[in-house]
């Protein structure tokens, strides 16, 4: 969409805004229910910003509006807002002041502050409503000033698929018992989820309605003695209500849930909430009729530990997935200058390769397709409308996934196309280097994150570099590809999530250099558990990902002894576990490909 056109849209906005009474409304990047990625019913920011990326947020006033969005989307967010009047706040930079601190600053008495309190978390709804009480501003919170702008489309709405105990590993029935255990510990007599990963693992169910992401919309009440599924109708299915009978859930309509809240609410003492995922909305309408305990969801803290059964789907699965990557790329090198191929082309051929493995779904997510330097954008989409010819020189980078009955892969790998500049080989190497620091990491039990994350930053930190995002996520099964609560960044979080053997993990250390080039290798590990001495319990990394590093990107020369012996050792594992599945010409092209 053209500067030409958000600017109109933002003049609109104002004029409803002028006529409500509204001096600033944000827009934030969110369904109902929280999701990191939406359906096109809920892009309201993109449809005001112009900016396309999954996080951001708007805040529009009189004379003036801004984006705040992270590291991932700097360069991309600044060339999607360009000329439309829009300020771009880098978040986490140096002088760069938070929205909250921006409300603060800007809102004062006879102010009001508008938002749609659907789309607003708890936790965020109250830090407004501090700012504004201390600075003398009211909140707004009923009223979509979007409507007869933003035209939306229908509502999502799919049917609901059950998935068997075999691939999943545990009963419905077994996680109610876990999740009632662990409210009653609390303190708690019910919980209201609104998260929809939390609510598809916990019903062993998954559905369409999100793209890439296999959720329905939904809700979910649960007490020590009942379970409230509240979905659509459509996705009712009979299926759905025999599974649901069968496990003792009761199922209610999606709409259903506000008054719900508001007027059949059972007397069960203390209800749980995660501030960071449930609704200001429904948030204020449970606070008028019970005590709140705040904490995180036990059924993220739940999810995030895959057991047996789903470590061992996941095994072949990432398997089947690298060798399709690995035969995508060695079709890429072999081809390069000979035939015509662009971002989008190879975006489709790997789509093809994945396609062929019957476990195959669909997508984890769009995959970046990147050139040169476009890869400095660290989520970069290709398009057939924009095509980018890939030549025999610069790089590619790949970051792609896919959703299998047995896993959700995610997987980053940068392809050398040609003879690399000295700035782009040392930036390659780096890259290898601090992945492979990380997947061999020792620790002990207790660990965070927050712990490990220098490993994979320390070379660059002592050269200055730092990557602009977190070093790892947690990846969903058939579910969501960011998942919480682990994490691997620097910066402390609230709350920060234990480590525990079961967990997985990207591991996805970059070099970023805009108008050059970008760089990013990503692995997936899971947590296990290693050596028990006298000094406690040790942990490490089992590695899920056995895709090769382009050998003609690395510099040995910059390299220590042990990350030489790091980097050999992974090579030769991915060679030996990938012959066998290869041709005898592909096998002798991985050979040379890896330097081994």
């Amino acid at each position: 969409m053209s500067a030409e056109e958000i600017r109109s849209r933002l003049k609109e906005l104002r004029r409803n805004m002028k006529e409500a009474g509204v001096t600033a409304y944000y827009i934030n990047t969110a369904d109902f229910h929280n999701s990191e990625y939406v359906n096109d019913y809920f892009k309201v920011r993109e449809f005001f910003s112009g900016f396309t990326g999954s996080n951001g947020s708007l805040v529009v006033m009189d004379n003036e509006a801004g984006l705040w969005t992270d590291g991932r989307y700097f360069v991309q967010a600044e060339r999607e807002i360009e000329n439309t009047g829009i300020t771009l706040y880098r978040m986490g930079e140096e002088g760069v002041p938070t929205i909250q601190e921006f409300i603060a600053e800007k809102l004062h008495e006879g102010d009001v502050f508008g938002f749609d309190g659907r789309t607003v978390t708890a936790a965020a709804g109250k830090e407004f409503k501090k700012i504004a009480k201390k600075n003398g501003f009211k909140l707004s919170i009923k009223d979509d000033l979007s409507e007869g702008i933003f035209v939306r489309p229908d509502f999502p709405v799919s049917e609901a698929e059950i998935l068997s105990t075999d691939l999943v590993g545990e009963s419905v029935s077994s996680k109610l018992k876990r999740l009632r255990e662990k409210l009653e510990k609390a303190g708690a007599g019910s919980i209201l989820l609104t998260s929809l990963d939390d609510i598809m693992w916990l019903f062993n169910i998954r559905g369409n309605d999100v793209q890439y992401n296999p959720v329905l919309m939904s809700y979910a009440y649960i007490t020590l003695d009942k379970a409230i599924l509240f979905v659509q109708k459509k996705a009712a299915t009979m299926e759905l209500r025999t599974a649901m009978d069968k496990a003792g859930v009761m199922l209610s309509d999606y709409g259903f849930i506000r008054k719900f809240l508001k007027n059949v609410l059972f007397d069960t003492g203390a209800v749980m909430l995660d501030m960071n995922q449930v609704n200001y909305a429904c948030y204020k309408q449970i606070k008028k009729r019970a005590e709140v305990i705040t904490r995180r969801n036990p059924t993220e803290e739940m999810k995030a530990v895959k057991n047996p059964v789903e470590l061992a789907n996941m095994r072949k699965i990432y398997l089947k997935d690298s060798i399709a990557l690995t035969k995508f790329i060695h079709e890429v090198v072999s081809n390069v200058g000979k035939e015509t191929m662009t971002e989008m082309s190879a975006s489709d051929r790997l789509e093809e390769y994945r396609r062929e493995i019957p476990e195959f779904r669909d997508l984890s997510f769009t995959t970046i397709s990147a050139y040169g330097a476009n890869a400095a954008m660290m989520h970069y989409q290709p398009s057939h409308e924009r095509p980018v010819e890939l030549k025999a020189e610069h790089m590619l980078l790949v970051d792609s996934g896919a959703q299998y009955n047995g896993g959700t892969t995610d997987v980053t790998r940068t392809i050398v196309l040609g003879d690399l500049t000295e700035e782009e080989k040392h930036g390659f190497t780096l890259t290898a280097i601090s992945m492979l620091k990380l997947l061999n990491a020792k620790f002990l039990y207790g660990c965070t994150g927050r712990n490990l994350d220098i490993l994979a930053r320390e070379r660059m930190w002592n050269e200055g570099m730092d990557y602009k995002c977190g070093t790892g996520h947690g990846v969903g099964y058939i579910l969501n590809v960011h998942e919480g609560p682990q994490g691997i960044r620097w910066k402390a979080l609230e709350n920060e999530a234990v480590l525990e053997a079961g967990m997985d993990i990207s591991d996805e250390p970059g070099v970023y250099k805009a108008g050059k080039f970008g760089i990013r290798t990503e692995n997936i590990l899971v947590v296990k558990q290693g050596a028990h001495t006298d000094d406690g319990q040790f942990m490490e990394f089992e590695n899920l990902t056995v895709v090769p590093i382009d050998d003609k990107g690395i510099d040995r020369s910059i390299m220590t002894e042990n990350e030489l012996a790091q980097y050999v050792s992974y090579q030769t594992f991915v060679y030996n576990t990938l012959k066998p599945h290869l041709s005898t010409e592909e096998a002798e092209w991985l050979k040379e490909y890896s330097g081994i």
